[in-house]
């Protein structure tokens, strides 16, 4: 039996396949938004991987130190360290901010870590290049995304720090690259005033006739003292002992140190459920918009092909062609249309993904789904073609 769908595509291929690849970029679109998406949603568990905690020690009633600014002494982590249950404890401080070199500027989040080799909380796992920390002050290590390089030198507020060691994949939970620095630093950077502020806040307090009474010496001296130092941090990362319930050490520290406390399954909550959620949204939104736009343009395509055919159609109808055979010859070339586009989009969004600023990740689940997807809205689009080559008059092919 000859196949009408393939003699007809044949027929006019170059219309076909120009508007399979028209067809084929809105699809790629579609994807990589899913894939932005998927790579948010990564980029989420990916800072809590890096991060090498159990569990996120922070200010009380606040959402931890991702979602929500928070603070905490940084005299608690040894307190914490006496827990039952807790391996190890190490303060940090997190802090998105323009990191300037030379004359440019780069977005990220600088990281104030311990010194200390990797399986310290806070640390960068491992390193594509350099050493890690081991200075207390004025040594960074970044993530290549920041496009530093070994021995560069870049200002962070008031000081210069000289990168000397690279990590791949540490970023925050909206994709910007981390830059990790010694925790004085870092407490310095996002703490304390500058130099000015400092200088008025001390005459201010000088000027102020409380401080000027007998009767409380020294109390000047030991606020202006408290100008200039900076003993908070952001959160405390825990890691448990082999064994112990986590849920029971962080009951624990929330009874006896008043604090917050977050697993890893919590925090995941906060990161993806909350601070992502109304991204997801729009995206979610966007994907509806083009899958309804692109349902739109192959029913559009393939009534106007129909309409383009109604002579030939008629013909088939006279020489007792089925209706069934017409509406298969119809549903297949929408199909085979459905086709072309998701191997071309698939293949764009493979291609441009790589170079989108913020991570792209395209998984094989969402581009099976894609193409269920575009095979259900190409069977529906068809419909309407069908109803109109079935209404054909066999008459109409010996008209004039």
């Amino acid at each position: 039996m000859i196949n009408l769908a393939g003699r007809d595509i044949l027929h006019s291929w170059g219309k076909f396949v120009f508007t399979g690849v028209g067809l084929g970029l809105l699809i790629g679109v579609t994807l990589t938004m899913a894939g932005v998406y998927r790579g948010m949603v990564d980029d989420a568990k990916v800072l809590l991987d890096n991060s090498g905690a159990d569990m996120w020690v922070a200010q009380k009633d606040t959402l931890g130190p991702y979602a929500e600014p928070s603070s905490v002494y940084d005299d608690v982590y040894r307190s914490l360290l006496g827990m039952k249950g807790v391996a190890r404890a190490a303060n940090v401080t997190y802090l998105t901010m323009q990191v300037r070199q030379g004359d440019r500027d780069v977005r990220a989040m600088v990281v104030g870590v311990v010194t200390g080799g990797p399986g310290e909380p806070g640390q960068p796992a491992w390193l594509v290049a350099g050493r890690h920390i081991t200075r207390g002050h004025y040594e960074a290590v970044a993530d290549v995304a920041a496009g530093f390089h070994l021995g560069d030198r870049i200002r962070i507020r008031r000081n210069e720090y000289v990168v000397i060691g690279l990590t791949r994949r540490m970023v925050s939970s909206g994709g910007d690259p981390m830059v990790f620095i010694p925790l004085k630093d870092a407490q310095e950077a996002q703490f304390l005033k500058d130099n000015d502020a400092i200088i008025q806040q001390r005459r201010r307090t000088a000027a102020n006739p409380a401080f000027q009474s007998p009767s409380a010496p020294g109390l000047l001296d030991a606020i202006i003292a408290s100008q200039t130092t900076n003993p908070y941090v952001n959160a405390v990362l825990v890691q448990i002992k082999p064994g112990q319930d986590v849920e029971e050490t962080a009951e624990m520290i929330r009874r006896w140190k008043r604090l917050q406390v977050y697993t890893r399954a919590q925090m995941e909550d906060i990161l993806v459920g909350k601070l992502i959620a109304t991204s997801s949204k729009q995206i979610g939104m966007f994907l509806v918009i083009l899958a309804m736009v692109s349902a739109a343009i192959v029913a559009f395509i393939i009534y106007t092909l129909t309409l383009g055919k109604i002579r030939e159609i008629a013909v088939l109808k006279l020489i007792g062609t089925k209706n069934r055979a017409i509406a298969g010859m119809i549903l297949q070339q929408a199909v085979a249309l459905g086709v072309i586009g998701f191997m071309v989009g698939k293949v764009a969004a493979t291609f441009w993904a790589p170079i989108f600023p913020k991570y792209v990740l395209l998984e094989a689940g969402d581009a099976v789904r894609g193409l269920a997807a575009v095979v259900v809205m190409c069977v529906l689009a068809s419909t309407l073609a069908i109803h109109a080559a079935l209404k054909v008059d066999p008459a109409e092919a010996i008209g004039g």
